[in-house]
């Protein structure tokens, strides 16, 4: 309202800065045409004393023309200085007051009717008004309001969890009107941590790390402060953040040495730093934590294997032989692919895979973690496995119709071993 208000005040300033001065100068031409009445009897009236003296009707024409001069200085107040130069000239002096006067007062000039001026200020109030909805924002401060209208129903749906979950849009607009409460009330830390967590699921970085980064410094001590802050912290590109982060979880595992959340964040932000050792060392410990059957429990373990084959520490190598059956020899292409594949003996799908252009046989080669075909899934992960060689003649993935390969005996797998795999088969 009191936007509005402004702009109506604005508008009426501008209309009448134009109606204002036309105003003015009607009323000071209907002034000036006065004048040139009063100055058109004088004349007039000189006349008739002039034609009176000489039929002997009148005796003292000075005094009377000095009369009619005091008459017409009573009613021109403002000339009344070059009228009294001139008290005893008979000279119709009026000629000369009425030369000096401006071009706008002499009699004759247009005025202009006020009526007229209302198209002007019609068209100065739809241009004005056309400009502002054109590029102000008056769009974008109806959305706001209405989002500020809505946030106890966004409040309210994010506090109870059986409610239907936020949209992405719905996140957004939560995050604006979380901003427009922090203008009142600066000093709430639920809704700076609030509006963290709304700049995190939106991805963005900065609102988030500004966000904690002001709840910690309102409330230092609180555990959840700490723990979204160093989150951020973590998940930043700035290696200072992140190092920053990690004393901050590392303070508080200090506090509570069985906090999953920290132990995961401190893992994560290890990792991310290549401190793989520190990683490995989390995620075991909350293996030990998880009760029997967690499905955590998968997800852990594949990440410490995965730690491990970054680190090199564990790093498996599985030494296969390739030879060729008497048979299979007389039947050689020429060119074709050799395509060794590691599965667990139980799935067919493979974990590791392996492609070599043919030549001499038998062949020896080595697979790892390097050829794993999924990161979740690596070769150091699997206790048994079993090897598959195959001669692709086409280089395709899947076995076509006259393909030669041979299969070995599902083995026991402790991280390292030599398999011998003979090619003695047909793909029908």
């Amino acid at each position: 309202m009191t936007f509005w208000l402004i702009i109506l005040v604005l508008l009426v300033i501008g209309g009448a800065l134009l109606v204002v001065p036309a105003m003015r100068r009607e009323s000071t031409d209907q002034l000036t045409t006065r004048d040139a009445l009063n100055k058109a009897f004088y004349r007039d009236r000189l006349d008739e004393l002039e034609q009176d003296e000489q039929q002997g009707v009148i005796a003292d024409r000075p005094e009377l023309i000095k009369e009619l001069q005091e008459n017409l200085l009573s009613d021109i107040p403002y000339n009344e200085e070059p009228f009294s130069e001139n008290i005893n000239s008979e000279e119709p002096f009026s000629e000369k007051v009425n030369s000096e006067q401006p071009a706008w007062e002499q009699p004759g000039s247009p005025c202009i009717n006020r009526w007229s001026l209302l198209p002007g200020v019609a068209v100065l109030v739809v241009v004005s008004l056309g400009f502002y909805l054109q590029t102000g924002g008056l769009t974008q401060v109806s959305n706001w309001q209405k989002t500020v209208a809505e946030m106890p129903q966004l409040r309210s749906r994010i506090a109870n969890g059986d409610a239907q979950p936020l949209t992405m849009e719905d996140v957004a607009r939560f995050g604006l009107g979380l901003r427009t409460s922090l203008l009142d009330d600066p000093a709430n830390v639920n809704d700076w941590m609030m509006l963290g967590r709304v700049g995190m699921a939106l991805n963005n970085a900065a609102t988030a790390n500004q966000a904690f980064a002001r709840a910690y410094a309102l409330a230092p001590d609180n555990k959840e402060t700490k723990l979204g802050y160093a989150e951020v912290l973590t998940r930043s590109a700035d290696p200072q953040d992140n190092r920053q982060g990690g004393e901050m979880l590392r303070a508080l595992l200090g506090q509570d040495h069985s906090d999953m959340r920290v132990l995961s964040l401190l893992a994560f932000n290890a990792f991310e730093q290549g401190q793989y050792q520190q990683a490995i060392g989390a995620w075991e410990v909350m293996l030990k934590m998880l009760p029997e059957g967690d499905k955590r429990a998968e997800v852990l373990q594949r990440s410490i294997e995965q730690a491990k084959a970054r680190s090199g520490q564990d790093q498996v190598k599985l030494g296969v032989e390739a030879t060729l059956s008497a048979e299979a020899s007389k039947h050689l292409p020429s060119q074709g692919t050799l395509v060794i594949s590691v599965s667990d003996g139980t799935h067919p799908v493979p974990v590791a895979v392996k492609n070599l252009p043919i030549s001499r046989f038998p062949l020896s080669l080595s697979i790892d973690d390097t050829d794993a075909m999924m990161p979740e899934r690596l070769l150091s992960s699997m206790h048994q496995v079993k090897v598959r060689a195959r001669i692709s003649r086409d280089g395709l993935a899947n076995p076509q119709s006259g393909d030669w390969y041979g299969d070995s005996a599902v083995q026991d797998f402790p991280g390292n071993g030599h398999i011998r795999v003979e090619i003695n088969q047909q793909v029908p």
